[in-house]
C-alpha cells in the first residue's frame, strides 16, 4: 500500500497527489497537519528515508526559529518537536512498503512509484 503525507496548501504535495491519482494505484492520504503524528510514525519514516530527524525538518519555517530548534542536537528531542509541531515536517512524504521519499523534487515520487 502507498501512503502520502499530504498538505493540500503545498504545491509539491498537490503535484505528488496528482501523480498518485494518475498512477491508478491504490493509496491512502494522511493529512498530517490535521491528524496526530506519533514519534513512532516519525521514527518509522526516518528509517524508511534513511535520514536524520534534522533532515526531515523544514528549517526555514518561522516556528523552527521560534522554538530555537537549531540549537537542539538530540535526535529524540527533534522527533518529539516534529510530533508536537507537524508543520516542521518536510512535505510531501510518499511511503511505499519499506521505502519512502520526500516528494521534492517531484521526480522522487515518480521514481518510487516505478520501483
Amino acid at each position: 500500500m502507498i501512503q502520502i503525507w499530504h498538505n493540500p496548501r503545498c504545491s509539491k504535495s498537490r503535484a505528488s497527489m496528482e501523480i498518485l491519482e494518475s498512477s491508478q494505484k491504490e493509496f491512502s492520504v494522511k493529512k498530517y497537519l490535521d491528524e496526530d503524528v506519533s514519534c513512532d510514525e516519525i521514527k518509522d519514516i526516518l528509517n524508511k528515508l534513511n535520514i536524520s530527524a534534522r533532515e526531515l525538518m523544514r528549517t526555514k519555517e518561522d516556528l523552527y526559529k521560534e522554538l530555537d530548534v537549531q540549537n537542539i542536537s538530540e535526535e529524540e528531542q527533534l522527533i518529539e518537536i516534529m510530533s508536537c509541531n507537524p508543520k516542521l515536517i518536510e512535505r510531501p512524504i510518499i511511503i511505499k512498503g519499506n521505502k519512502a521519499v520526500i516528494g521534492r523534487p517531484i521526480e522522487n515520487t515518480i521514481e518510487l512509484l516505478s520501483s
